[in-house]
């Protein structure tokens, strides 16, 4: 089984949200585990509920205190517990900054709204008041700027006639209860998702100069060049020829480099089968903490060793400003 994701869980007040992402991480399969329960409320309902069923909880109200004073000692409790993501449950606190830049990408936030619309507070009256047909909840990353991050997923709630705030509110409860375990799940897993995987691969490799895609023995490839004079510098492969994990294909300067990558750093590299002999190396994709930059540098590097003077003098330039 794979190692599941740790998450802590803020919350201000009853936790509903809170409860839905336990439970629905103590189904089968589930890829979290929810790890601290913390609140800036001692007396937050939902704080019972985690003692309960046997969740390590941490509280410290905020009056008194400095902003970043605070978020230091809740990120000591986090990293304390060994979370590595941040899930924000009716958490009413803004967070400093400097926090959120240090989870960037690891922290997420449920608002009550179909965002980019009604950012803020009092976002069932606004809908209400403007006349839309639904409301809803959207599940996004955490930036400095208020919930403006990349929109996860949403649920849309239909509005009803002589609707108020408080009855769409309870309506689209029951959404966000749906909704924000599943965002969570397939975030904290996309590492493993092969169309994820190549998504990010293609975005980085056809932003190279006259790269493009081209599928070759069944995976997606990426060359340099068109028609006959274009060749390939990477390829994207789903356990490639019988190997167990999803992998991108590079070429390595030769037969020295690709054989000391993978008896120093098995885990990351490895020989492919068919193109290893021709000095192609594996990087394995699927894992944990994969450092994007590093896969990023890697096609650079082997889209120079097969495009023409011309481009690689252009990018030369480029890097110069």
């Amino acid at each position: 089984m794979a190692e599941k994701a740790r998450i802590a869980i803020f919350i201000s007040g009853a936790g509903t949200n809170m409860a839905a992402l336990l439970y629905a991480s103590r189904t089968e399969g589930a890829p979290y585990e929810v790890v601290l329960v913390a609140s800036n409320d001692p007396a937050a309902p939902g704080l019972e509920l985690a003692e309960l069923e046997g969740i390590p909880t941490f509280a410290l109200a905020h009056k008194g205190m400095e902003r970043a004073a605070h978020d230091a000692a809740m990120e000591q409790a986090v990293l304390a517990a060994g979370a590595d993501h941040i899930v924000l449950a009716g958490d009413m606190r803004i967070l400093s900054e400097g926090f959120v830049a240090r989870w960037a990408g690891r922290m997420l936030n449920i608002h009550p709204s179909l965002l980019p619309k009604y950012k803020g507070l009092d976002t069932f009256a606004r809908a209400i008041a403007a006349g839309d047909s639904h409301a809803g909840a959207s599940v996004h990353l955490v930036t400095p700027d208020l919930d403006s991050g990349e929109v996860l997923a949403q649920a849309r709630v239909a509005i009803a006639p002589g609707d108020t705030p408080a009855s769409l509110a309870a309506r689209v409860r029951f959404a966000e209860h749906q909704l924000y375990p599943r965002a969570v799940a397939d975030y904290v897993s996309r590492w493993r998702d092969p169309a994820w995987l190549l998504a990010e691969v293609r975005a980085r490799a056809l932003a190279l100069p006259e790269a493009s895609e081209q599928e070759s023995f069944g995976s997606a490839g990426f060359r340099v060049g068109t028609g006959k004079s274009g060749k390939y510098f990477a390829y994207f492969s789903e356990r490639p020829h019988g190997h167990e994990r999803i992998a991108l294909l590079v070429k390595t300067s030769g037969m020295d480099e690709l054989h000391s990558l993978v008896e120093n750093q098995p885990e990351i590299y490895f020989k492919p089968a068919f193109y290893g002999a021709s000095g192609w190396v594996g990087i394995v994709l699927d894992r944990r903490g994969l450092d994007w930059d590093d896969v990023a540098a890697w096609l650079e590097r082997s889209w120079r060793s097969v495009a023409p003077k011309r481009l690689t003098r252009f990018m030369d330039i480029a890097d110069e400003f």
